[in-house]
């Protein structure tokens, strides 16, 4: 079963859904998890951060393997699901500005954003393991004024919406607390 997790900063989604690939690999021996990280380090702060993360989820789910990809997440998404596998993304609002407001190069169109978000649903669709994604509900608060800022949120709410069709859990975490908005509680 596929799951969008969704909150603020800090909000706790991360460790959901540390707590579903460590409950996922308790289930059976033969269960394995895998986190698909989209980070970038662009500055000094993130790659701490970064590593930070690195070694607080290795002391949390010893068993979660994970795989660094900030680009290609629909194929990585495909090439890594497998039955009795879990996959994590964490996270798609990382994934998300890799495309739309890269560090370099020439940021991605419309047409190039709707394209990616149809194919990591295509990906979610054909995944024969359950997959867990981790994403930041930024779209709450007033809007923002640059065009650029504006754009990411629409951006960002499309891809949500998309991916909350493709599960069939959608979880909010609310300073610590899942709430559950779609589907069966976990």
């Amino acid at each position: 079963m596929h799951e969008l997790i969704l909150g603020g900063q800090k909000s706790g989604k991360s460790r959901c859904a540390e707590a579903r690939a460590a409950a996922w690999l308790q289930a059976a021996p033969a269960h394995e998890a895998v986190l698909i990280a989209t980070a970038l380090a662009g500055d000094g702060e993130m790659a701490s951060r970064i590593q930070r993360h690195r070694q607080e989820r290795a002391a949390r789910v010893p068993g979660l393997a994970t795989v660094e990809e900030p680009q290609a997440l629909a194929e990585a998404v495909r090439r890594l699901s497998a039955p009795g596998r879990l996959l994590v993304v964490d996270c798609l609002t990382l994934w998300l500005t890799q495309q739309a407001m890269p560090l370099q190069g020439v940021p991605a169109d419309e047409a190039a954003l709707a394209a990616q978000r149809a194919a990591l649903c295509g990906a979610l669709a054909a995944a024969p393991g359950p997959v867990v994604l981790v994403s930041n509900e930024i779209g709450l608060g007033v809007a923002p004024m640059s065009a650029d800022a504006r754009r990411f949120i629409d951006a960002l709410g499309l891809l949500h919406q998309a991916v909350a069709a493709a599960c069939m859990r959608v979880t909010l975490m609310v300073a610590g607390c899942p709430v559950r908005v779609k589907g069966p509680a976990a």
